[in-house]
């Protein structure tokens, strides 16, 4: 993970210094620079879009309100006043479209939902009623601003009451308000600046994609090997076997959010194999898998293998295992990978899971929604790779199909999640959010394109960028991004033959890629060396007459 420090401004109605504190104190990455705009001036602040803390190159804001400082209506319900729902939600419509002035000057916005103080309970049966209660009226009003904030990729709305929750009955003192005009107590405060530092993560692409997860006294009770399949603890009336069935809930519904799944365990496979497919209570079952490593060997280098099976590195895995000397090992061997304590009680361990905050993720894409079939056709990859004589004819008999299709709003947020994400096969490693992705590419002298790639085996998804800048004749190659899962198929190859024609179609005489180092894109530099027959190297700038068209492999079909 990178060392940058992010510039967060914070625009509030209320003293936002207790947070500050724990935004910037956080050990967790990213490393926060917190900037106060002027206190409680939070409609100012966002009008004036020329303030100098908006032309400072801010990276994120927070912006935290309570209701009634920046909705006069729903101040008005707090007197005790009539006024039509409709009316307060014209003006939370309102509210978004200030907000969505913000969006204009940083990468990233933050809006925590409005919450009331949890003594304000004037209406008591009535506060659920429809335009009678508090409660039921600022219910609409989150509601109706996270709508209007949808629309806009680079803001974000965060559920306040969560952080409410895990303060407890402490979350809100009076004192503190008329003392200091803070709203909320220290752990509010604490968890928000968790939460939020989380979905920066998530944003940035550095969000966990699997979990490694180990079996006996884990995801069931009791040790297969000695009691077999049919005597271990797992659903059914049993405290202990509920929790078992809960936590593996916990992990189904991770994995149909695109979050791989993988084992590794110190059993007999067999054995292993065989409760996974015949047990009834089992909730997760081999398909759920994408890999699995099941021996005595050292679990850390089974997870390596896992990790390289999925082409994967350390950063993107999390580890979990009931046993302490396990998890050191993993640990120490392997520190990029995110070992959390794990409970002795098996009881705890479904909310140890769903309070992990390392899956932040600011969309769903399609191809996160099928990410684990994708992995499992890979075994079918490498199945008939093992049957074939050569590469040239694993690849024919693979029938591989590349759709072509230039940026547009369908394809965008897939496309900036790829941008985020991708490492290894990435020219330039730049960041950029769905708006400024899509504002980058706007202008006529620059082109993206998108690449999707299928084979006989099933659809890889939206898995390959190439964009072009062009002056005076020539192109650049500025991204040339592929995800992992589909190099060494020549998709790379098709790439590059698709910039130059299109680079020559929009008539450029010499087509150039400039090669930006990070710790991680060497496979990028090897590819452009790989071709250095038909590209001419200077250093880590390659060149290329587009006169001469790049040969498009013959075993892919072509779709523009």
């Amino acid at each position: 993970m990178d060392k940058q420090s992010y510039t967060c401004v914070l625009v509030s109605d209320f003293n936002l210094q207790n947070f500050a504190g724990y935004a910037a104190n956080d050990p967790d990455f990213p490393d926060l620079k917190p900037v106060a705009a002027p206190l409680g001036q939070p409609v100012p602040v966002l009008l004036d879009t020329a303030a100098p803390h908006w032309q400072k190159a801010a990276d994120l804001a927070v912006i935290w309100t309570r209701p009634q400082s920046v909705i006069p209506a729903f101040d008005a319900l707090l007197r005790y006043e009539q006024v039509p729902v409709r009316e307060v939600l014209q003006e939370v419509d309102a509210y978004g479209s200030l907000l969505s002035n913000v969006s204009r000057c940083v990468r990233y916005a933050f809006v925590p939902s409005w919450v009331l103080p949890s003594h304000r309970s004037v209406f008591g049966v009535l506060e659920m009623k429809s335009d009678v209660g508090l409660t039921n009226t600022l219910m609409r009003m989150n509601l109706r601003l996270a709508e209007n904030l949808e629309k806009i990729p680079n803001i974000h709305v965060l559920n306040t009451h969560r952080w409410i929750e895990r303060a407890g009955i402490n979350a809100f003192h009076p004192k503190l308000w008329y003392l200091g005009k803070i709203p909320f107590s220290h752990e509010v405060f604490k968890e928000a600046a968790q939460d939020i530092k989380a979905a920066l993560r998530g944003v940035l692409g550095y969000a966990r994609k699997l979990i490694v997860i180990d079996l006996d006294d884990t995801i069931w009770g009791g040790v297969v090997g000695d009691v077999g399949w049919e005597n271990l603890v797992l659903g059914g009336h049993h405290h202990l076997g509920e929790a078992y069935a809960d936590l593996q809930r916990g992990l189904k519904s991770m994995k149909n959010r695109g979050i791989l799944l993988a084992v590794v365990s110190k059993n007999e496979e067999q054995a292993a194999l065989e409760a996974i497919r015949r047990h009834p209570e089992m909730v997760l079952r081999l398909e759920d898998f994408a890999a699995w490593r099941i021996n005595w060997r050292d679990k850390a280098q089974n997870l390596l293998e896992v990790l390289s099976e999925l082409n994967l590195g350390p950063e993107s895995a999390v580890f979990i295992d009931d046993n302490p000397a396990e998890r050191a090992r993993v640990k120490e061997s392997l520190p990029g990978v995110l070992v959390p304590d794990w409970p002795e009680d098996p009881l705890l361990s479904p909310a140890a899971l769903l309070s992990l905050r390392c899956f932040e993720m600011p969309s769903l894409s399609r191809e996160d929604l099928v990410r684990t079939a994708m992995y499992l056709s890979e075994n079918q990859r490498r199945d008939l790779k093992k049957s074939v004589g050569s590469l040239e004819e694993w690849l024919r008999r693979l029938a591989i199909r590349v759709e072509v299709e230039e940026l547009h709003p369908a394809n965008l947020q897939r496309a900036a999640q790829l941008l985020n994400k991708t490492n290894q096969m990435n020219l330039s490693t730049r960041r950029m959010s769905e708006a400024e992705l899509m504002a980058w590419a706007g202008p006529k002298h620059r082109r993206l394109w998108t690449l999707r790639v299928s084979d006989r085996f099933g659809d890889a998804g939206l898995t390959g960028i190439v964009s072009l800048e062009i002056q005076d004749r020539k192109a650049q190659i500025v991204d040339f991004i592929l995800s992992c899962r589909v190099l060494g198929r020549k998709i790379e190859e098709t790439m590059l033959a698709t910039a130059i024609r299109q680079a020559q179609a929009l008539g450029a005489q010499e087509v150039y890629a400039r090669y930006v180092p990070t710790p991680k894109n060497k496979p990028c530099l090897d590819f452009f060396k790989s071709a250095a027959p038909r590209l001419l190297p200077q250093g880590e700038l390659f060149s290329w007459d587009a006169g001469h068209p790049f040969p498009l492999p013959d075993h892919i079909e072509l779709v523009q």
